[in-house]
Order: structure tokens, then sequence, then C-alpha cells
């Protein structure tokens, strides 16, 4: 009789941060604070906290990557992802701080989200010294891709240990007759990733309502980031009750 295959580890939930700083810039009372913020999103049991810092401070800012530094110090058992374009201001980051996870971003500085992923062969040359690096340093790499098989195998030639993939795509044909076309082109992708040798995170426009059909139809993701919808849902729940809420939708899928 031929063995079941094992079960995948249950999927990481990252909390990224940046509404609350975005929020926050727009005064000067330092309100809301996003150390308290990340605190109660690791106590109601988030395992990671992700930041994006850009280059114009428009929501995190260096002074917020410290602290968060400071604190997941404090957390042993959660992981620090720390995003961006490495040919923008995220090195310097990584450099300083060593987060557990440094996320290649291909966004532009004028960019208010990220919307693609990078290419390949068109810029594998130019990332390559940069994920040695990053884990000279001790960083895992991960690069920021959209859900296409053929890439995997050449993410993993330029040394990365993980792909993130774009989610967008899947929840912009959540309900409709898309959805399970593009569910399938997922799986294909982290099938490929995997087969690389490669972990996959993803993440985009994850919600509480199309997580868990994300995660039941695509196996093997290892790490969900997600903020702005999880953001926009602790403004009605509270930052505890509404990482509870996802951490649920997580364990439905596995289920």
């Amino acid at each position: 009789m031929t063995a079941a295959p094992a079960p995948h580890p249950r999927t990481a939930l990252s909390v990224n941060v940046n509404l609350v700083a975005q929020v926050r810039n727009r005064r000067h009372l330092g309100i809301p604070d996003v150390v308290r913020a990340a605190s109660i999103c690791l106590e109601a049991g988030a395992q990671g906290i992700t930041v994006h810092p850009r280059p114009d401070g428009r929501h995190i800012r260096a002074d917020d990557v410290r602290d968060l530094s400071a604190l997941l110090r404090d957390w042993p058992q959660a992981e620090f992802n720390i995003e961006g374009n490495p040919f923008h201001n995220l090195m310097d980051f990584i450099r300083q701080y060593r987060p557990h996870q440094a996320t290649f971003v291909p966004d532009s500085e004028e960019q208010p989200t990220s919307d693609h992923g990078w290419r390949f062969p068109e810029d594998a040359e130019r990332l390559r010294p940069l994920v040695e690096e990053c884990q000279a340093l001790g960083v895992r790499v991960s690069l920021f891709m959209d859900p296409e098989p053929a890439q995997m195998a050449a993410v993993r030639a330029v040394g990365a240990d993980r792909v993130e993939l774009y989610t967008e795509t899947y929840a912009s044909a959540y309900r409709t007759p898309r959805q399970a076309a593009v569910l399938a082109s997922f799986a294909a992708a982290v099938q490929a990733a995997l087969d690389a040798g490669l972990g996959v995170n993803a993440g985009h426009d994850l919600n509480r309502d199309n997580l868990a059909d994300f995660l039941r139809a695509v196996p093997g993701v290892a790490e969900v980031s997600i903020g702005h919808a999880l953001m926009s849902d602790a403004l009605e729940l509270g930052y505890a009750a509404t990482v509870r809420a996802y951490q649920q939708r997580i364990d439905a899928a596995a289920a």
C-alpha cells in the first residue's frame, strides 16, 4: 500500500502593520501605536509581524522598524519580516536589524501598493548578489512573484529560499466563474515552487472571506502576510479578536 503524503505544516499568519502607521502619520499624536498593535497581535497568536518601509516614509518609518525589531527579540517564537525593494531602502534595514526574513518586492517609489512580481531571466543577475548578502547575514530571502510555475526554478537558481505569491488575481476572481481556474494556477505554482526546493508564502488582498478557500485549494503555503484587510477588520473587532478570526480561517482550511 502506498503511504499517504505527509501533511503540510500549518500555515503561519504574519500581520502587516503598515496601515497602523499610516493612520498614525495623519496627526502628530503618536496614536495608534505601531508597537502596541504588533504586541496585541502577537499575544493573540500571530506567528509574525511584517513591515514594508518605503523610501518616502508614508507609513512605516525607520524608528518603527527599530522598535519592532526590539519587540520581536522578546518573541523568539515569532518572525520579523521586512519587505520592500532591495534597490531602494530595504537593504539598509536588513543589514542593521537582520530580520528572520527579507521579502524582495519590485515596486516603484510611486506605487501605492505592490502589484506585480519579479521577472526571470531579466532580474536574475541583479538580484543574485543581494540574495547572497542576506543569506550571509542569516536572513531568509523570499521573492515576490506572480503565480507562474515556469518562473519557480529560476527563483531557486538565484539562491532564494522562498517565494511570496501575489494573490490579487485570486482575490479579484473570488466567487466569480474564474475562481476555480485561478486557484488551479496557484496550486500549480505552489507545486512548482515546492518541486524546486522553495518554501511558499502568499499575500495581497487575502481576507476573512477568501482565506480559507485559498489555503484549502492551494496546500503547501507556509505563511500568509495580511495587512490591509486584517487591520480594516480590526477597526470593528479589535486587534486580538481579528487575529483569532484569521487563525480560525487557517484552522478551517487545515481541517
